[in-house]
């Protein structure tokens, strides 16, 4: 068909409209890219699927595409051997989760018996729900920021010895800051991190006086943020657990992306 009869139809009116009602990025873009029938057949085919989603529809209720979003770019990085983020990771978890929603709608009836067949029964039993990758993917990542401590054992273990660390020294500033606080040292009686090294806020006056390492200065020139000599090592302790938390999490990352590369297929 050509421009004219599109424009005389008013038929891109009609795409807008579908547009403005789609439940995803992509289907808005699947939305604009459509064409009228270019043969009776192919129009009465579509003519009889809308009728079955009507039915559909007032049967079991509108069906949401809500987490549907574009992962073109995330699977052209796997095929080159790239490791996915925690966000894109969570974007075909996200998807995955949307396919089970739509595939159980599409071929359970309103009492959990199987839906009645149809002309859209074929794209239902088309999807496929990839289960075992979904709940890994669930398991592991708890947000963009977070994976969580049973994603691996390596990373439950070193998340256990930064607890450790982190108790460790926090008893010891406990300590440095009761004393520094009795003797007036301290221009705040609380502990504070400056470039991840747990320091203390001592009064600029005072700060010849304190063995320890001076990471920075209030804006006023009156404080002296100083880590005490007594917990550098522990504090140096606890950067090297905290690279290799970010090592275990890489390993994490690099694991469920391979395992999207190996079973994900569906997704392509």
């Amino acid at each position: 068909m050509n421009e004219r009869a599109i424009r005389v139809l008013e038929f891109d009116k009609i795409r807008e409209m579908l547009i403005h009602y789609a439940g995803s990025t992509l289907g808005r873009i699947r939305a604009g890219e459509l064409m009228p029938a270019a043969t009776l057949e192919e129009a009465d085919l579509l003519q009889m699927q809308a009728e079955d989603a009507t039915k559909r529809i007032d049967r079991k209720g509108s069906l949401s595409f809500g987490g549907i979003g574009d992962i073109g770019e995330s699977l052209v990085r796997l095929e080159h051997g790239g490791c996915l983020t925690a966000p894109e990771l969570l974007r075909i978890g996200a998807i995955l989760n949307a396919t089970q929603r739509v595939k159980q709608y599409g071929t359970t009836g309103t009492r959990g018996e199987d839906a009645p067949q149809d002309t859209l029964t074929e794209r239902f039993d088309l999807l496929e729900t990839l289960p075992e990758l979904c709940r890994e993917i669930n398991r592991c990542i708890l947000s963009e920021e977070e994976i969580a401590d049973d994603a691996s054992a390596g990373l439950r273990s070193v998340r256990r010895k930064i607890k450790a660390a982190n108790d460790k020294i926090h008893e010891r500033m406990a300590s440095i800051l009761a004393q520094a606080s009795q003797q007036g040292l301290l221009q705040d009686a609380l502990i504070t991190q400056r470039d991840g090294r747990y320091c203390l806020p001592y009064k600029s006056e005072y700060k010849n006086q304190v063995a320890g390492m001076i990471h920075d200065q209030s804006a006023t020139g009156s404080t002296s943020f100083i880590e005490p000599m007594e917990v550098v090592k522990l504090n140096n302790e606890l950067r090297e657990l905290a690279i290799a938390e970010q090592e275990e999490i890489q390993k994490v990352l690099a694991g469920l992306s391979e395992l999207v590369a190996q079973t994900g297929t569906g997704l392509r």
